[in-house]
């Protein structure tokens, strides 16, 4: 393993590799005075002598590791400025990981909520902090065996299928989310974002994709429980044996159809052989060290929950196309040079994906 990264001279029970949840000195992040004071008045008590630390990785949701109570936990608020509609939604984490953790041990339990802005200036979540691994982005950890992905890959198949078999109403989460019409408030959704992320003035490939999406909606799948960004990197794994110690980022959790969860996977699942935009965009290092191509996680997907995966191609064109206006969300008017690039660079990537999903709407990519 790596070198365990201290926290003001404590050290935390174990940290993951650096290059997957790397994390730095947030002293300045946050006006951490006043939320010792809050969290005072709650009987929780912030750890004065150790500094908070932010995991550095994505770029959406804050996440922080805090001592409290004589324990590690993570503090995760959403990003500074305007979300986008439903993104970021604490309120909806805190309900889902206060439930789940009774029925689904691998979801973090959701130790305290706060919806007042005025503390840090957003709604947060403090949650159980879960040690391990996590594999984010193209680059593959040096400390495993260049072929695991052959363990990884089943293996997030099965958690998901795991996550499909879980009974809503076991958890207490028999009301979240709206199951009926899901996939055509999904494509009306998207396509309301993607308008306003353009200035109702998005690429072709936009208005092409609604078009195909309107034609070949489908009548969707029984309801349930969904993760909705279920990647490599929100699940963190024991570096031993590489299974599951946890699955986190539920801020979009809901009911719905599960085979757009399986399709989001699948929009991150690069192979040596796509096209630059998806091994460019880096989400998952699915490209090489073993791991399964996506036709095998879709075999063992349909294998695992007995699910008919016929009009599969709909479920991935949406996908593909919710992941290109997440970053055409991302392309806001910047404030100074170093925003324009990064702008430029989440322009250029939307495009690409977008076009990828209408090569698959073709027929392509399977």
């Amino acid at each position: 393993m790596p070198d365990i990264t201290q926290i003001d001279g404590v050290r935390p029970k174990t940290l993951a590799p650096a290059g997957g949840r790397a994390l730095r000195d947030a002293a300045r992040d946050e006006d951490w005075i006043k939320l010792a004071s809050y969290l005072d008045s709650h009987r929780l008590s912030l750890d004065a002598g150790t500094v908070p630390q932010r995991f550095t990785r994505g770029i959406g949701n804050r996440n922080y590791l805090l001592r409290l109570n004589d324990d590690w936990v993570v503090l995760r608020r959403p990003p500074a400025g305007p979300l986008p509609p439903g993104a970021n939604d604490m309120t909806r984490e805190h309900r889902l990981l206060s439930r789940l953790s009774n029925v689904f041990p691998l979801a973090p339990r959701s130790i305290h909520f706060c919806p007042d802005p005025s503390i840090l200036g957003a709604p947060f979540l403090l949650m159980e902090y879960r040690p391990g691994m996590v594999i984010s982005g193209a680059e593959w950890p040096a400390e495993l065996a260049s072929d695991a992905g052959q363990e990884v890959g089943p293996m997030l198949v099965r958690t998901l299928a795991a996550i499909h078999a879980i009974d809503p109403k076991e958890a207490g989460l028999e009301d979240i989310g709206k199951p009926e019409g899901f996939l055509r408030r999904a494509i009306d959704g998207w396509s309301a974002r993607a308008a306003i992320a353009t200035d109702n003035n998005p690429p072709p490939a936009v208005r092409d994709l609604i078009s195909w999406l309107e034609k070949n909606l489908v009548p969707g799948g029984a309801p349930t429980l969904l993760h909705s960004d279920f990647k490599l990197d929100n699940v963190i794994l024991d570096p031993t044996t590489l299974q599951p110690v946890a699955v986190i980022d539920w801020d979009m959790g809901t009911r719905g159809d599960p085979l757009l969860d399986l399709a989001t996977l699948l929009s991150y699942w690069s192979e040596a052989s796509d096209p630059p935009p998806l091994l460019d965009l880096g989400q998952m290092p699915s490209a090489g060290h073993g791991f399964p191509r996506r036709e095998e996680i879709e075999r063992q997907y349909g294998q695992l929950t007995g699910r008919d995966l016929r009009n599969l191609q709909f479920y991935r064109v949406l996908a593909q196309f919710k992941l290109g206006v997440v970053f055409l969300q991302q392309s806001v008017k910047p404030d100074h040079q170093r925003q324009r690039d990064l702008v430029e660079n989440y322009r250029r990537t939307a495009i690409g994906l977008l076009d990828v999903a209408l090569e698959i709407s073709k027929g392509g990519l399977n």
